[in-house]
């Protein structure tokens, strides 16, 4: 199941993350609420982590900016404030539920797995873009008669692509998106999982194709049948 961290704690959003990922979560990292909102334009999750205290836009503001986008993603507001006012405005902003710091890791993961359980029945979505289809829940790359299953990392970049189509997106995008703000990777293994997609596309058979701008970022393209 994937999940949306939005936490601008560097140190509290590596260990809930590393603690979400031992419990086989796929977990995103936001670092302020404005960047959660480009997160939850760009991907579709099964819920969302959300810090009240953070800069741009504080955890308040994102989740009325879902709510009347119309997601309905189960949200839990993670936030220092304790007090019963502090609840029932993050409760009446549309939150399904509330967790004063400091907590338990183990009361985080079951409320948490009490969201993920009332969660909206899953709807499967595929996305297009030319002649291929990305199955989101089987992570199948298909193009005519012929499909492909992808690795975790190519499945993240290719449905971040498939969901910024004219867009260009640096190279940097994919690293923070993907691997986390926090995280120790180098850039060349986005150029890496890059090479890996333009091969499963090849195979494939495909005409849409990973255009690489130079010093700005990739984007697809689709090129003559």
């Amino acid at each position: 199941m994937r999940i949306l961290l939005a936490d601008d704690e560097p140190e509290i959003a590596r260990a809930l993350k590393a603690m979400l990922e031992r419990n086989q979560y796929t977990v995103d990292v936001a670092r302020d609420g404005a960047e959660a909102l480009d997160f939850l334009e760009s991907a579709a999750y099964d819920a969302v982590v959300l810090d009240v205290m953070m800069p741009r836009l504080d955890g308040l503001a994102v989740l009325r900016r879902m709510r009347a986008a119309g997601n309905t993603t189960p949200t839990l507001l993670l936030t220092a404030k304790g007090e019963v006012d502090d609840r029932v405005a993050g409760l009446d902003a549309g939150a399904d539920d509330y967790l004063p710091k400091p907590f338990s890791t183990a009361e985080f993961l079951a409320r948490l797995r009490a969201l993920l359980r009332r969660r909206p029945a899953f709807v499967r979505e595929q996305l297009h873009f030319g002649d291929v289809t990305l199955d989101t829940a089987s992570c199948q790359l298909s193009c005519g008669q012929a499909s492909v299953r992808l690795s975790g990392k190519e499945f993240q970049m290719m449905e971040l692509l498939l969901r910024n189509t004219g867009v260009i997106l640096s190279a940097q995008t994919f690293l923070e998106r993907i691997w986390g703000f926090g995280s120790d990777a180098e850039i060349n293994v986005v150029w890496v999982n890059i090479t890996y997609l333009r091969k499963r596309l090849a195979a494939l058979g495909s005409t849409v194709a990973i255009r690489s701008i130079r010093g700005v970022g990739y984007t697809l393209e689709e090129g003559p049948c």
